[in-house]
């Protein structure tokens, strides 16, 4: 059977002037992830990434990691995180001020905790959002652009045993939400499918998309124990 490893992106510069660019923390993430996947014989026809740098990055990390093997790249923008700090600036207008959201978050004990509990009530109401024009790309417009990155996927593993894509949290976790709750799914079912696997994605998680006779189907989710001989590696933002 074809398969479809889904990758999230290594730990991202959080809090940097740069959040898109992965941090050292990140880029070790990567590589080990590739030196696993050379262990167990894991070698891809095609890696596939969404077209952000953090997604670049990890690709880079993966390949050193494997060895440095000419693997072919393809860009497909359809894997992108959707736009989170958007999301976050619709649900509270006063975070388009980056320095008031970072001071505010310094004022905490845990900034990593307090900015979860921000993206958590904004992507809330984005998902149950009764105006969809307020968000450049909708819940429903982001759900169909992970249904439609899919079916390109699927269409690749026809002519590919085994692909690697590397995306971010939001787009796994919406492939996992449809390949499980099904795309009949009501949206409020969905959007709560989405939201408990997207809490839990780890950096460089690796998620398992079986192509059989009846399409694609989930194997396994997040699995990620080649972080575990290192718990400093272990993150989830």
């Amino acid at each position: 059977m074809a398969r479809l490893l889904l990758v999230r992106h290594g730990q991202a510069s959080f809090g940097a002037d740069d959040y898109d660019a992965l941090s050292e923390r990140g880029a070790e993430q990567a590589r080990v992830l590739g030196g696993s996947f050379a262990q167990r014989g894991i070698r891809p026809d095609v890696l596939l990434c969404g077209s952000l740098r953090r997604h670049r990055e990890t690709v880079a990390g993966l390949r050193d990691g494997l060895g440095g093997a000419p693997i072919p790249v393809l860009a497909d923008p359809g894997w992108d995180e959707f736009d989170f700090q958007h999301v976050v600036e619709i649900h509270r207008p006063a975070y388009r001020d980056r320095a008031y959201l970072m001071a505010e978050l310094a004022r905490t004990d845990h900034p990593g905790r307090a900015f979860q509990e921000i993206f958590e009530a904004a992507t809330a109401r984005w998902c149950s959002s009764g105006d969809d024009a307020e968000y450049i790309e909708s819940f429903p417009a982001f759900r169909a652009r992970i249904v439609a990155v899919l079916d390109r996927a699927r269409e690749l593993l026809r002519q590919h045993r085994d692909i690697i894509a590397v995306s971010s949290g939001g787009p796994i976790a919406m492939a996992v939400a449809l390949l499980t709750a099904g795309p009949q799914a009501d949206p409020a079912t969905l959007a709560t499918t989405w939201t408990a696997l997207n809490r839990v994605a780890v950096n460089t998680g690796v998620t398992k998309l079986v192509a059989g006779r009846q399409g694609l189907w989930m194997s396994t989710y997040n699995e990620h124990t080649h972080l575990e001989a290192d718990p400093r590696l272990l993150t989830y933002r």
